[in-house]
């Protein structure tokens, strides 16, 4: 066999051994979760919280916390990341409490307290499921969906299939699998991924007003990720710059918490355009500019 022949050979079995590591292994490099004891008690200093277990069809066991606001004016159902468990996340709720909102947190299948096998349609379901429960409750006007990284696919899910008030995605992906390719572009991770997330999908059919958040310096996901993600509904959403945050450090910033009140605090309303420059905006490059 000629040498050449050799090489070509060896390099598809090595690509196709790849292939077959990044398929069977994709769930030990997109999740960490942090396994909790059935019997672990959740405690937050200064937070009043309430522990829920919700079963579902197929058998498993989603566990969540609430954590409680005087007098709430809504409530943010909270979608986290890939890592860890609530029991960590949960300190992110006096971000919304403080204003009023109760916050759900929930552990996704394999994750603290939860059960279950994890597929991308099981965790959909779960979600679905989850919301549910909370409409039962709230009505929609008053529910925030909010998405933080992994999570953000998650919630833009649900909110093309529900009606909450508002969707606020932080640090968000366009999907799985466009975040992959920048670190293997040479693999056909659409046809690979288990969990491709398209994010981007989703948003299309998102009817309430979208919030993004996203740091200038998101080594993980880029900004221009969200800038990308903006332009899919662009009349209704808004595009919210950190300058110099990365992809964990948002909360360590004042412009993120002053963003973060302004969007719960908003209100949708038209804006009378009568006598402004938008009229003449899309003249013609031919005709005279002032300079």
């Amino acid at each position: 066999m000629p040498l050449w022949l050799n090489i070509l050979v060896l390099s598809l079995l090595v690509y196709l051994l790849i292939s077959l590591l990044v398929y069977f292994l994709q769930d030990y490099i997109l999740f960490k979760p942090e396994k909790l004891p059935p019997d672990f008690q959740f405690a937050y200093e200064n937070q009043e919280t309430e522990e829920y277990n919700v079963e579902t069809r197929d058998g498993a066991v989603i566990n969540g916390l609430r954590f409680k606001a005087k007098g709430p004016r809504g409530i943010v159902f909270y979608l986290k990341g890939n890592s860890k468990s609530i029991k960590g996340w949960g300190k992110f709720a006096v971000d919304f409490t403080r204003h009023g909102y109760d916050v759900l947190m929930v552990d996704y299948r394999g994750f603290g307290k939860s059960t279950g096998r994890r597929t991308q349609k099981a965790i959909k379901r779960d979600m679905q499921l989850i919301y549910n429960k909370i409409k039962e409750k709230v009505s929609e006007k008053y529910i925030i969906l909010y998405g933080r990284s992994l999570g953000s696919g998650f919630a833009a899910k649900l909110a093309s299939m529900n009606n909450p008030r508002m969707l606020i995605l932080d640090a968000p992906y366009y999907s799985l699998s466009k975040v992959g390719k920048r670190y293997m572009p040479f693999m056909p991770l659409s046809l690979l991924l288990k969990f491709p997330m398209p994010t981007y999908k989703w948003l299309r059919y998102v009817a309430c007003p979208i919030h993004i958040i996203h740091g200038t310096d998101d080594k993980l996901i880029p900004y221009r990720t969200s800038v990308k993600l903006s332009r899919i509904k662009p009349k209704q959403t808004t595009l919210y710059t950190v300058i110099g945050g990365g992809h964990k450090n948002l909360h360590a910033f004042e412009s993120y918490h002053k963003m973060l009140s302004d969007i719960i605090k908003s209100r949708p309303k038209e804006v009378d355009l009568t006598g402004s420059s938008h009229e003449y905006a899309q003249s013609s490059k031919s005709s005279n500019e002032a300079n």
